[in-house]
């Protein structure tokens, strides 16, 4: 999966080179346009297709502060079924996660594209569904597995906070796919008494109990509410 989203920056970024047009050497007005954009995850709405073990849905959105600065969010549920050789467990609930977004890449005149870095605090309210695991007993002479019933937890939490890094890519007016990939690090994580966590809606699997890995494949539209005016620097040829 890591080398599909590897494969997505480079052609979003390969997309994003090739697709400036060559500046003029006159001081042209530029208009910045500010506003809201809305999307969708196109990962989690299509693995809900393919994967009878899964069910999920994210929205995605962002609204422009200033030339650079984003405030953005997520917001999605998940609902996933893991099984494992001795476990299988069920994970469902919601999601929120909010921060902003910095736009490192200069456009030209007119464009709007983004690689951007970024920061989230999430927040995800869970249930677990312990469908059923088993205890294998290693004496040789009772070479058995013991089975045990289904137990459901409700009421869990969990909060982290993330570092975002991604590419938005505008393929027509005011319509952009993008990838990001995120680092998450646990804060808060209520657990069952004798089952841990080891899927989280938004957050996806933990690793060593604090850090995990995110990402998402977008596809959203950007709705102008006002435009701002500004002259461009003179371009040498």
């Amino acid at each position: 999966m890591l080398k599909f989203i590897f494969k997505i920056y480079i052609f979003l970024f390969t997309f994003l080179v090739f697709a400036q047009e060559k500046p003029k050497d006159s001081l042209p007005v530029k208009t910045d346009k500010y506003g809201l954009r809305l999307g969708v995850d196109l990962y989690k709405l299509s693995r809900s297709f393919y994967d009878k073990e899964y069910k999920g849905l994210e929205l995605v959105g962002d609204f422009r502060l200033t030339k650079k600065h984003y405030v953005a969010a997520e917001i999605g549920n998940e609902n996933k079924t893991t099984s494992e050789t001795y476990l299988n467990f069920t994970t469902k609930g919601s999601y929120i996660k909010a921060g902003f977004d910095y736009n490192t890449y200069e456009n030209w005149t007119g464009m709007n594209n983004l690689i951007h870095l970024g920061f989230r605090y999430g927040f995800s309210s869970f249930n677990q569904t312990l469908n059923s695991y088993s205890i294998y007993n290693t004496n040789h002479y009772f070479n058995t597995v013991t089975n045990y019933p289904t137990t459901k937890y409700d009421g869990l939490t969990a909060s982290w906070i993330e570092i975002a890094s991604g590419i938005k890519v505008e393929i027509f007016n005011n319509l952009f796919i993008g990838t990001s990939v995120r680092l998450n690090y646990l804060l808060s994580n209520k657990k069952p008494e004798t089952f841990d966590n080891l899927y989280i809606p938004g957050y996806n699997k933990t690793y060593n109990g604090k850090f995990g890995v995110g990402f998402n494949y977008t596809i959203s539209y950007f709705l102008p509410i006002f435009k701002k005016k500004v002259v461009a620097k003179t371009q040498k040829k």
